[in-house]
């Protein structure tokens, strides 16, 4: 899936195009908590985050690992920091007026796979 079939499928707008708009989304990874951002095994250049959340770290993470296109959910507005550091990073962002489990539910229907995440590890004391 391409960042224009991307838009149209979930009906969303582009707010920053980025440096390269062609790139193929073949994965996707959905979280409102950055910790559980980092815990992506496989991010990289073909990876897309669908997230609710709107301040520029969500930027800074998508820049350390190397996601390709942020999506903003449930019509949440990213304020013009967030726009800003976008631009400057070159990282696609879209915004749609669809929840989370909307948007991931569309983009699995077109094609993308999840995201591979670390596995939890259970670090309780057994008796």
């Amino acid at each position: 899936m391409r960042l224009e079939e991307l838009v149209a499928a979930v009906e969303g707008e582009i707010l920053v195009r980025g440096d390269h708009p062609d790139v193929r989304i073949q994965s996707a990874f959905a979280a409102d908590l950055l910790s559980d951002v980092l815990s992506l095994s496989q991010a990289g250049t073909s990876t897309t985050l669908i997230t609710g959340m709107v301040n520029p770290q969500v930027m800074r993470v998508a820049e350390i690992l190397g996601i390709a296109i942020v999506i903003v959910v449930r019509g949440k507005v990213p304020p013009p920091s967030m726009v800003d550091y976008a631009e400057e990073l070159g990282i696609p962002l879209v915004a749609t007026p669809k929840g989370m489990f909307e948007t991931c539910g569309l983009m699995y229907k077109h094609g993308v796979a999840p995201g591979e995440i670390h596995p939890v590890h259970d670090t309780r004391e057994r008796p």
